[in-house]
C-alpha cells in the first residue's frame, strides 16, 4: 500500500535529475541575472517592475516550503507545492463556512498568501530568466486553475466581510456565487457594489482576471520560447 501512495504522489522519482541550486538560490541568480542584464538589456520602469516582481517571492511562504522539501528531492518539492496550493484554495472556504470572516488574524493570513499568488504570476511571465520550462504543461495549467479558484474564494471572503452590496448576502455560497460572476464578467445584476470600496474590489478582481486569462493562458496554450520561463538552455 505504502509503495502504491509513494507512486501515485511522487511519480517516477529515479527519472528526476537533482537541480543545480535550491529554490531559494534560484530566485536569487534570478534577482542577479536581472540586475546585471545578463539575458535581457532592460532598464527604468520594466528593470524596477521585474527586480521587484522578482525579490516579492522572497517575502512568502511558498519559496521556502519547496526549498525545505527540496532538501529530500525535486519530486518532494513538486509534491510540497500541490499541497500548498490546495491549501491557499481551502483556506478562504473554511473561513466562509465557518464565518471567520471578523477574525482578523486569519483575515490577515489569507490576503498575504493571495498577495503571494497575485504577485507570482506576473514574475512567473515577465521576470523569469534562468528559469528552464516546466516539467509538465498539464501540471503547471492544472496548478494554475486552482490559483484561479483561490482568488475566486479569496475575493468572495472579502466580499463578505464587507458587505458593501445592494443587499446582504444571506448564505456563504452567494458570496462565491457573487465572485464568479464578477470573474467571469457575467454580471447578473442580483448582486453590485453600492460604495468606493465595494467598487474598488470588484476593480481589483477583474484584472486579475484579466491577468490570469489573457496573459497567463496565452503563454501556455501557445507554449512560446522565450527568454526565462519558456527557454529550454536558460538554466545551463
Amino acid at each position: 500500500m505504502k509503495q502504491v501512495i509513494r507512486k501515485l504522489l511522487l511519480g517516477m522519482v529515479s527519472k528526476m535529475d537533482k537541480p543545480e541550486y535550491n529554490p531559494v538560490e534560484r530566485r536569487i541568480q534570478n534577482i542577479k541575472a536581472i540586475w546585471n542584464n545578463d539575458h535581457q538589456d532592460d532598464n527604468g520602469i520594466e528593470k524596477i517592475v521585474r527586480l521587484f516582481l522578482s525579490s516579492s517571492q522572497l517575502f512568502f511562504p511558498g519559496i521556502y516550503i519547496k526549498y525545505l522539501a527540496s532538501k529530500k528531492g525535486a519530486e518532494y518539492e513538486d509534491l510540497a507545492v500541490d499541497f500548498y496550493v490546495l491549501l491557499k484554495v481551502s483556506l478562504p472556504l473554511l473561513i466562509l463556512m465557518n464565518h471567520w470572516q471578523n477574525n482578523y488574524f486569519i483575515l490577515g493570513v489569507m490576503v498575504y498568501v493571495m498577495l503571494e499568488t497575485i504577485l507570482y504570476i506576473p514574475t512567473l511571465i515577465f521576470a523569469s530568466d534562468l528559469f528552464s520550462k516546466p516539467r509538465s504543461y498539464k501540471r503547471s495549467m492544472l496548478l494554475l486553475f486552482f490559483n484561479y479558484l483561490e482568488m475566486v474564494f479569496g475575493f468572495a471572503v472579502l466580499y463578505s466581510y464587507t458587505n458593501n452590496f445592494n443587499k446582504p448576502f444571506t448564505h456563504w455560497f452567494d458570496a462565491i456565487y457573487f465572485s464568479t460572476v464578477t470573474s467571469s464578467t457575467i454580471g447578473y445584476g442580483d448582486f453590485y457594489p453600492i460604495d468606493p470600496f465595494g467598487k474598488f474590489l470588484v476593480s481589483v478582481q477583474s484584472m486579475i482576471v484579466l491577468m490570469f486569462v489573457v496573459l497567463f493562458l496565452n503563454f501556455f496554450s501557445t507554449k512560446i520560447k522565450s527568454k526565462g520561463y519558456f527557454d529550454e538552455d536558460s538554466s545551463k
